[in-house]
């Protein structure tokens, strides 16, 4: 939910830029980032000495494109890319599936753009067996895991309640997810079973795709349990969001506390952040507009660089700022420590690149909101 009084300050906190037209920079900055030949987006597109480059290509970051461009039609535009064949090219062969988050992604692609051909594909992709089939779902992933639960979560939300295994394998994600959960909502990064670090500290991805899981899980069985889950982490986040509305990058899992705040991801603030809240809000009536908000506030100019992150020429928005190896450990160590807490070092870098997958999730977040 939106408040009435926080959208009316939108123009402000972007900066000269409203919501509606972030949406309709970031559809026409993803027109480059299609190799027309694949018809699949790519994995970077770099800045170099020769201009933007496309690097690689990338049918996870594809899916996440699509749905935002979906989002960004039916707001009633035009997507600048033409979507069906992009999808039709996903779905004409799956022998890139590697991962049962892909599976998820796929599922919930599938979902919103083609939910007539969802019983196909899950079984085609022989989804019921993702968890134990892939090595994301063997070790407990709570990124990967969370998709996943997502696409199953987007089954029921368009009627397929009878898929083979599917109230099996909702059961079995939400058992992985809830023991990656630490007492204050925050996420660690894997199972237990895959290590004490790694099951104790999570990344802010870590934060937002479980919360938008059971968000949707909510919405599609009215379950409160799932309810109280998108609930605490969504509320926990809000909380931890720095003086400057950046969303820290690494987060521990048995204190509840920040540990590592770079990178500073612009899609972050832009996208993912707005993603779990607008979908917390959604399941729950709670309104995050105001975190929201502060949070987009800083691509446009109130971030510690004092920059604008926004390249209108190019349709994009810069990745991040970070640090060199060295300085980034030293902050950890004295986050960790509790002996730094003010904003970034002068040592702070810009990364210039830019992911598909950033920009689809801009306008899946916010295209006709």
């Amino acid at each position: 939910m939106l408040s009435e009084a926080v959208m009316n300050r939108e123009q402000q906190d972007v900066g000269a830029r409203g919501i509606s037209e972030l949406c309709d920079l970031a559809a026409r900055g993803l027109v480059p980032m299609l190799d027309p030949k694949a018809q699949i987006f790519c994995n970077i597109y770099n800045q170099t000495a020769q201009g933007m480059q496309r690097e690689e290509l990338s049918p996870r970051y594809t899916m996440m494109t699509l749905l935002g461009l979906q989002r960004y039609e039916q707001s009633g535009r035009r997507s600048p890319v033409a979507i069906a064949p992009v999808l039709e090219r996903l779905l004409g062969d799956t022998r890139w599936l590697t991962s049962a988050g892909d599976l998820g992604l796929l599922l919930w692609t599938c979902s919103e753009l083609a939910p007539e051909r969802l019983p196909k594909v899950y079984e085609a992709v022989r989804a019921q067996e993702a968890l134990t089939r892939f090595a994301d779902g063997r070790q407990g992933c709570t990124m990967e895991v969370a998709w996943y639960l997502t696409g199953l979560a987007s089954c029921l939300m368009v009627g397929d309640v009878g898929l083979p295994g599917l109230e099996k394998q909702i059961a079995a994600a939400r058992t992985i997810l809830k023991d990656n959960c630490g007492k204050s909502g925050v996420y660690g990064h894997r199972s237990r079973k895959a290590g004490y670090i790694r099951h104790r500290i999570g990344s802010f991805a870590d934060q937002v795709y479980p919360t938008i899981a059971f968000a949707h899980l909510a919405q599609a069985q009215g379950n409160e349990d799932a309810r109280a889950m998108a609930l605490r982490t969504a509320t926990k986040m809000c909380e931890l969001q720095g003086p400057l509305g950046e969303w820290s990058w690494q987060y521990d899992a048995a204190t509840g506390r920040v540990v590592s705040r770079y990178p500073v991801y612009s899609v972050h603030q832009h996208a993912m952040a707005p993603m779990m809240l607008l979908a917390a809000a959604e399941a729950t009536g709670r309104d995050f507009s105001a975190a929201i908000y502060k949070g987009l506030a800083w691509i446009s100019g109130n971030n510690e660089m004092h920059r604008d992150f926004i390249e209108p020429s190019l349709g994009l928005v810069w990745r991040c700022i970070y640090l060199e190896a060295f300085d980034k450990y030293v902050d950890v160590a004295l986050r960790f420590f509790q002996l730094r807490n003010g904003v970034a070092p002068v040592q702070l870098k810009v990364r210039y690149e830019c992911r598909p997958y950033e920009l689809g999730w801009l306008l899946y977040a916010f295209a006709g909101k």
